[in-house]
This record gives structure tokens, C-alpha cells and sequence, in this order.
């Protein structure tokens, strides 16, 4: 027996200073795309999370709120990881940084660098600032009038001993393997972005410690010093699968396959990361995606912009638990990945949100299951006369379900979701519903009920393709799909390659959704 293909892939890790934003929900779900997608393609995948919790600005919080600094993190863990599982993100390992098995992990990491060479004691000056926890270059600093660009506040002129990374050793390297190696890099224009960089800028040697703190991991080698947010953060995308404790496990899902991150931190994950990996005697990652941001209305959410959205009552779209409660995890998810471009910048807005719900979730995907389940149900006794054996029709002369499932494919394993679902939704979705609309077998079945069977056939066919292209995206509605109906292949082990042809399915296929009054609760109940 061949042994499955192995999938490791991480998502940037979280500051624990306040609860997720919509942002930080974005990435999750793409990543989550990704891994569903792979375990149904066969696929023994990992998938890591976690919080970044060895920082300056998390212990402020913990001692503004008067609370102990591991006390705080663990609760905020449990508050993220809450969201998460609300969301359906199917994450395997989930780190928090300031556990004790990561701290010995990455102390074993950085002793080995370090006896490598490639560590060397010195001192820093530098305008740094508490909010991205680095320093900033004098040209950032001068062209921001003395602002971080990221935070709009004030940069710090700070000096202190430090230790340095040999970051700058392995500018011929890393130019190179941005170049020679296209995929390592997602989207090609930040790589090209990257690429420029190390060309006009060079790579500095790297300040990975800080002196004189209470709270993080203390060097093996100096413990007078703690490691530096970024070189410990990083480390937690290996020591989550054993490394330095269970070689085994980290040897099976090393070199990882996707890295997602958001696009402001795209540089530490493409230069600095690798450069880490190749002074421990490692192999560096085999993709870094670097996806975009999700605006609000046009732009950022400020206090003024709250205000307005709470006197329209439509605040909770500013915290993912309260779309969730409001509408569902899945509309949550299909809005995302639907209208904001993963690997672009998406936008939010209040409208647009309801707009995509009621349109494609309620009524088309509802609507078609709805029609579908409940004509059969009532005059057919739940079933479909004189299909058994007979292969269904497309609704539509030019559907081809193969050319539809390998764009669909292509599409997710480039994380193109909104073109995937687009895709799903124009050639196979939107011509369903209109099938069902115009051919009226509601109608039909008072006078011919064969002729009506035949029409529901061909429909149960689009819906048994379309459940299939949906499980990586909205998993709960794509499985109350599937089992509507007594398909033969069981939901757990369908994969695309069954969505690719129409097939004739059981010989005594019938409805097998749970009915109240004849009719199935509805799949998303219509807004407004």
C-alpha cells in the first residue's frame, strides 16, 4: 500500500494582545481552504497554528489588565482557539510560544546557529518601535517624518548589546533561490518586490536579542539576553512538528509545503526564515503565500467608522464570533473567500455582505435544494421514478463537469478561491437554478410525473457535483447537500475526481433529508 503524500502547511502566528479581527480570520480560511481541499485529495496533512505570545507589547497587556503574564496568554488562547473552532478551521497543531516545550525547541535551535558561526555578540542603535517589536531603517524613518508606517506613531531612538544574526552572509543565497525557485514565492509580484529589495538594499546583519526582559525565552548560550520576537516566532513552524524533540514527526513534514501570511510580513518569511533555516542545516520551505489584507468600506475601521456602524446596527460586523451568531460560519466563509482575491487586498462592506448572501447562499444554493428535496418529497414519495440506471443530463448543453472540476482544482492549489467558487457558481450553480426555474417540475409532476423525475435527476446531478467543489469551503452546507440525497459514495471519502463526469447514481435514489412539513429547513434563510 502506497503511503499517503504528506501536507504541512502553517499559518502566521498571533499577537494575543486582543481577540481575532476580521483580518486575522481571513488568513485563517484560506489556509483552511487549502488543508480540506488536501485531505480530500488524499493527503496525510498537518496543519499548525498558534499565538505569539514571547512579546513586550503582550506583557504590557497582561500587566495593564493586572493579570499574570501566562495567565493572560493561556486565556487568550483559549479565546482564540474558540473562534477558530467556530469558524471550522480544521487546524491539526495549535503552539503557544510561551509553553515550555517550544522555549526548550528553540533553545536547541538557536545553541546549533551558534555553534555554527553564525551568531556574534555586538551592539545596536536604531530607531525601533514597540508596535511591529523591530527596528526601522533610517531611510523608513526619514521618509515617514519619524513614523512607523505601520502604526503612525513615533519611532524610539534605542541602543543596547545585543547578539547578531549573520543575516547578511546569505544575501548570494537567498537572491538565488528567489530567482531560480519561482514557487517558493506567492504571488509572483512579491516576489519580484523581494527580489528587488535584497537587490537595492542588501540584508544587514540581524539584532535577534533583547536585554534586561523578564518575559520570553532566555539564550542557552547568555542568559542575560531573550531572543528576539521574530527568530524565536518563526521557530514555532517546526518545533509544532518535533523538531528538537521527535525527529521522527519533524523529518515526515519537513520542509513545509505552504507557509500563509499576510503581506506585511512578507519579508521576514522570505529572507530572514530561510537564511535561519540554511545556519541550523536545514532545508528551507517550499512556499511562502503571501496574501493581501481585508479593508473595511474603502479603508481602515476607525473610531468614527464604529460609531456610525453601531447607530446602524450593523457593528457586529467587526468581530468574526459576531457574524457567526448572526448569520453562520459558512456565510462567514463563503463571503470571504468569494469576494476578497486571496492572494489580493479584499473589502467588507455591510452591503456587499448581505448582497452575496442573499444572492448566491440563499437564493441559489438554498433555493435549488429546497425546490429539489421538497417536489419529490411531497409528490413523488421521495423518490425519482425511472432513473435507476440512467445516466443525467447537464442542465446547460456546455456544461462539461471534467473541464469544470480541473479549473476548480487548478484554481484552489493556486489559492484562487474566488475564481474557484465563481467558477462553480457561473457554469454550474447559476444555470441550475435557472434549469429548475424555467422546466417548473413542480408543475410538471401534476401531469408527468416521469417528465418531472427526469427534470429533478438532471438538478440532483448539480447539486452532487457542486457539494462536492464546496467541501473545502463550506463544509457543514456542502455536507447537508450531499446527504440529502442516498449517493453511493460516502461523504467522508468523496474526492474531486468524483465531481469530474455525471454518473448515473443508486438504482433506487431518493430524497433522504430531514423534512418538517414536507419541506427541508432552509440551507441559509433569506436576510431582509
Amino acid at each position: 500500500m502506497t503511503a499517503a503524500k504528506k501536507w504541512f502547511q502553517t499559518t502566521a502566528i498571533d499577537y494575543p494582545n486582543s481577540r481575532p479581527h476580521i483580518g486575522t480570520a481571513f488568513e485563517k480560511l484560506g489556509a483552511d481552504v487549502q488543508a480540506r481541499y488536501r485531505r480530500m485529495e488524499g493527503y496525510d496533512v498537518t496543519f499548525l497554528m498558534g499565538n505569539d505570545e514571547n512579546t513586550l507589547k503582550v506583557a504590557d497587556k497582561a500587566k495593564e489588565l493586572g493579570l499574570d503574564t501566562q495567565a493572560y496568554c493561556d486565556d487568550m488562547a483559549r479565546q482564540f482557539r474558540e473562534v477558530w473552532d467556530a469558524l471550522d478551521i480544521s487546524y491539526d497543531v495549535f503552539i503557544q510560544t510561551s509553553h515550555e516545550r517550544h522555549k526548550q525547541c528553540c533553545r536547541k535551535f538557536i545553541q546549533k546557529v551558534y555553534e555554527n558561526g553564525h551568531i556574534y555578540k555586538g551592539s545596536y542603535e536604531g530607531w525601533f518601535c514597540p508596535g511591529c517589536e523591530e527596528f526601522k531603517s533610517d531611510k523608513i524613518h526619514a521618509e515617514n517624518n519619524g513614523q512607523c508606517p505601520n502604526h503612525n506613531r513615533p519611532l524610539v531612538r534605542r541602543s543596547e548589546p545585543c547578539y547578531y544574526f549573520k543575516l547578511s552572509a546569505f544575501k548570494d543565497k537567498l537572491l538565488a533561490y528567489l530567482k531560480e525557485n519561482p514557487e517558493f514565492l506567492q504571488p509572483e509580484s512579491r516576489r519580484n518586490e523581494m527580489i528587488g529589495f535584497i537587490e537595492a538594499e542588501g540584508l544587514d546583519d540581524l539584532n535577534i536579542s533583547r536585554a534586561g526582559e523578564e518575559w520570553g525565552i532566555r539564550m542557552p548560550f547568555d542568559p542575560g539576553f531573550t531572543i528576539y520576537v521574530w527568530f524565536d516566532a518563526l521557530l514555532t513552524y517546526i518545533t509544532g512538528i518535533g523538531y528538537g524533540d521527535d525527529e521522527a514527526t519533524f523529518a515526515k513534514n519537513w520542509p513545509c509545503d505552504t507557509h500563509f501570511i499576510g503581506k506585511d510580513i512578507t519579508r521576514f518569511h522570505s529572507h530572514i526564515w530561510p537564511a535561519m533555516l540554511w545556519a541550523a542545516g536545514l532545508e528551507a520551505p517550499k512556499k511562502v503565500f503571501s496574501h493581501g489584507f481585508v479593508n473595511f468600506a474603502g479603508g481602515k475601521i476607525g473610531k468614527s467608522r464604529q460609531e456610525e456602524l453601531k447607530a446602524k446596527g450593523l457593528d457586529y460586523l467587526l468581530e468574526p464570533m459576531e457574524i457567526i451568531r448572526k448569520f453562520s460560519a459558512e456565510a462567514f466563509r463563503y463571503y470571504f473567500m468569494r469576494e476578497c482575491p486571496y492572494p489580493a487586498d479584499g473589502e467588507l462592506s455591510p452591503e456587499r455582505f448581505i448582497e452575496v448572501y442573499n444572492s448566491d447562499l440563499a437564493n441559489t444554493l438554498g433555493n435549488l435544494l429546497s425546490r429539489t428535496v421538497t417536489v419529490p418529497s411531497k409528490s413523488l414519495g421521495g423518490t425519482f421514478p425511472g432513473t435507476a440506471g440512467r445516466k443525467p443530463e447537464a442542465v446547460t448543453p456546455e456544461f462539461d463537469a471534467s473541464r469544470l472540476v480541473a479549473e476548480v482544482r487548478r484554481r484552489v492549489e493556486a489559492c484562487e478561491y474566488s475564481q474557484a467558487l465563481q467558477a462553480v457558481m457561473t457554469q454550474l450553480l447559476y444555470p441550475a437554478n435557472k434549469y429548475i426555474g424555467d422546466k417548473e417540475p413542480w408543475k410538471v409532476v401534476k401531469t408527468d410525473a416521469a417528465a418531472a423525475s427526469h427534470i429533478l435527476h438532471n438538478v440532483v446531478e448539480s447539486l452532487r457535483i457542486a457539494s462536492i467543489l464546496l467541501k473545502p469551503f463550506i463544509p457543514r452546507s456542502a455536507e447537508k447537500i450531499y446527504r440529502s440525497f442516498n449517493f453511493p459514495v460516502p461523504w467522508e471519502a468523496v474526492k474531486y475526481a468524483d465531481a469530474a463526469q455525471l454518473s448515473a447514481q443508486a438504482d433506487d435514489l431518493r430524497v433522504t433529508a430531514e423534512l418538517v412539513d414536507g419541506k427541508p429547513s432552509p440551507l441559509f434563510p433569506r436576510i431582509g
